[in-house]
């Protein structure tokens, strides 16, 4: 499995190189912000371990910038002790928070904790639901309540994002990149013919709209009461 980790101090990095390596994790480093949410997106690890004190954008922008893309779990690291932190770690969307200066063992009974629940939520989790919709990673079959309808593969990786990151606003130029890829040069109009053959899906018995569009930004999955 593979760690990331985003510190700035050589020390600290070098440490946890050594005790991951030892470990059996395979680890990759990154010492500033935007290099940490770059290799983050191009490298896919399985942990990020962040620290909050980074050059350019802080840990706390690189946690809500990685969230915004990704559900890898994310291990905060930071020298303040206080409360408001850790909740506005948390409420950021980290999964866990260790205060600096750290027992190594801490450090990688925690580690160790956060990718064993990752795979086990991934080996249980082979459904995704929202609301009544439910999206069967393995058949690639899709419901809506008790009626089941059929996807394109590029319908299937489109409603599989948006699943993976309910009620989040997803940017258009980030779902292009998911699901087409940067150097993706057909019909600039590609993905609003897909979101709106999507929607014709889900809404083909007359079913609430779950698929809104965010005027200027891009989309989002949601339920409106």
């Amino acid at each position: 499995m593979r760690v990331l980790v985003i510190d700035d101090d050589p020390k600290i990095t070098a440490l946890l190189r050594r005790a991951l390596t030892f470990e059996g994790y395979e680890v990759i480093t990154a010492a500033s912000g935007q290099e940490g949410i770059d290799m983050a997106l191009q490298e896919n690890p399985d942990l990020v371990v962040l620290d909050i004190m980074l050059p350019g954008l802080d840990g706390w922008e690189v946690c809500r910038q990685l969230r915004q893309h990704s559900t890898v779990p994310i291990l905060m690291l930071t020298a303040r002790d206080e409360v408001a932190d850790r909740v506005k770690g948390l409420n950021l969307g980290a999964d866990d928070y260790l205060v600096k200066p750290f027992a190594l063992e801490e450090l990688l009974a925690r580690v160790h904790a956060m990718l064993r629940r990752s795979k086990q939520l991934e080996e249980a989790g082979r459904r995704l639901r929202f609301a009544d919709l439910t999206l069967d990673l393995d058949s690639r079959e899709a419901r809506r309540g008790e009626r089941t309808f059929a996807l394109t593969a590029k319908e299937f990786d489109l409603l599989k994002l948006f699943m993976e990151n309910p009620r989040r606003v997803l940017a258009r130029d980030m779902i292009m990149d998911r699901i087409w890829g940067y150097d993706y040069s057909g019909e600039s109009n590609v993905l609003e013919v897909y979101i709106g053959m999507l929607r014709q899906k889900l809404e083909e018995k007359g079913e609430a709209r779950l698929i809104h569009t965010v005027r200027g930004v891009g989309y989002v999955l949601r339920e409106i009461s």
